[in-house]
């Protein structure tokens, strides 16, 4: 297995907006160009950056999803009547990706394909339902909009670094977790940052309706969070000296810092997640269709795999696959 396309950079200017402002395929949607030269605008004192984040469930993070079924049918050959079997017959998944999340989603300049461990788990299931992991409309949207692509029924799944939450739960069904996440910092690699203490009263970007924005605005903290559309903005606010760290999942934050070298990720875990395929909760077969791919992804090693190749030069350990769990 090799490993990511190394994504050639220019450092006197914001690199991730090369992914950022791809045109995506016909039938999906792209995100509004964002050029290294254009200045991100950056407030302290609106609704934006001010309001409070929404307060997650009681349980905070979930790990339990729904038994997977007995057996995978063949690609091809869906259960009549099922989820998979309607996806099957429209010929293609349609698929809630990012484009600017260089080793997880991103489109490689060299190829115009994406790719990444997120877009793995969406390959895997293209081919377990069509028999061709090609066979995928993506459909690319800020992280804000990840449930609301689920509620409205624009995809049949979403597999963008989606954390599962309690909050998130009632809205999205969640398989179990393909990969457990922690919350961490990149900072300038002259700052002399090494950890969250010393940003008390400074400027800390990540992106607006994450979990990571909950974690931010905890008081003891102190920081001035802004949010953004998204961690690639984020990352453009910080090379232009707009805010002085960004805060997101160490998987996203390691592409960040393999695209600038001028940047490094440091800190403690400020929190953790786990990765999963949401979907809607009316379409439980599809969950249970998912978490038997997952199983069987852990037990032959795929799953591990996947993540070393991505994440390996960079994340070092790389995270073990979290275990499955189930409620049912």
């Amino acid at each position: 297995m090799t490993g990511p396309a190394k994504v050639k950079i220019d450092i006197r200017r914001p690199v991730v907006v090369l992914a950022v402002a791809a045109v995506l395929s016909v039938g999906s949607i792209a995100l509004p160009s964002l050029h290294g030269t254009d200045s991100v605008a950056v407030t302290t004192d609106g609704a934006d950056t001010k309001a409070p984040a929404a307060k997650q469930g009681e349980c905070g993070t979930i790990k339990d999803s729904l038994r997977p079924l007995e057996a995978l049918p063949s690609p091809g050959a869906m259960p009549s009547g099922s989820t998979m079997e309607k996806i099957q017959q429209r010929g293609r998944l349609i698929a809630g990706v990012d484009q600017g999340k260089y080793l997880l989603g991103y489109r490689n300049p060299q190829t115009g394909q994406l790719e990444g461990a997120d877009i793995d788990i969406v390959r895997m299931i293209a081919a377990a339902i069509l028999g061709d992991p090609d066979k995928v409309q993506y459909v690319v949207r800020d992280v804000a909009d990840r449930t609301l692509l689920i509620e409205q029924g624009q995809v049949d799944v979403v597999v963008n670094t989606f954390s599962a939450t309690c909050d998130r739960q009632r809205a999205v069904e969640f398989s179990t977790g393909y990969y457990e996440a922690t919350q961490r910092l990149l900072v300038p690699a002259k700052s002399g940052v090494d950890g969250i203490e010393q940003l008390a009263g400074k400027k800390v970007c990540t992106s607006i309706g994450s979990t990571t924005e909950v974690v931010l605005r905890k008081p003891e903290f102190g920081l001035d969070v802004v949010t953004l559309a998204g961690i690639p903005h984020c990352m453009v606010a910080l090379q232009q000296g707009k805010v002085d760290a960004v805060s997101s999942d160490d998987g996203i934050l390691a592409g960040m810092a393999a695209q600038d070298p001028q940047t490094r990720v440091v800190g403690r875990p400020l929190a953790n997640a786990y990765y999963g395929v949401g979907m809607h909760p009316q379409q439980p077969d599809l969950v249970r269709f998912v978490n038997r791919l997952l199983e069987r992804d852990r037990a032959n090693g795929s799953l591990a795999a996947s993540a070393r190749k991505w994440l390996g030069a960079q994340l070092n350990p790389v995270p073990p696959i979290p275990s499955a769990r189930y409620r049912d």
